[in-house]
């Protein structure tokens, strides 16, 4: 199995594999997509997580997420919802060591009970009932 971290496959990305891009990031479909249309906002600078980006880069990544949905609901017009997440190290699930925020469309019925969204990165975690 090919390691997607030697060479970084965020930082050798193709310009055809774009769907948008500023002077700071891009935005490109992910390769093993959760929904159809899932795209990742990707900084051009190889900074390992969220945490290391700076400003200018966290702006950067925000307009091409909001440019991206509104291409996606453009594109889509089932799309109902999004998903909007980045994974931080090993234990959070970061596979590739390139910070990149996974935008996730969503639409009526693709999960039994969506509740919880996010939370079910730990499954028991997902479905709650609200305190009164």
């Amino acid at each position: 199995m090919k390691d997607p971290n030697n060479p970084c496959i965020f930082c050798k990305i193709r310009k055809d594999e774009l769907r948008f891009e500023n002077e700071l990031a891009y935005s490109s479909t992910d390769s093993y997509p959760v929904s159809k249309f899932h795209s990742l906002i990707v900084p051009k600078r190889h900074v390992k997580d969220y945490f290391e980006m700076n400003k200018e880069e966290i702006q950067a990544c925000n307009e091409l997420i909001l440019k991206t949905k509104k291409q996606i609901l453009k594109e889509d017009p089932t799309v109902k919802g999004f998903n909007i997440g980045t994974n931080v190290g090993k234990v959070a699930g970061q596979s590739i060591m390139h910070c990149h925020f996974h935008l996730i469309p969503r639409r009526e019925g693709d999960v039994e009970n969506p509740q919880g969204g996010v939370r079910s990165v730990i499954p028991l975690k997902q479905h709650y009932t609200r305190k009164s």
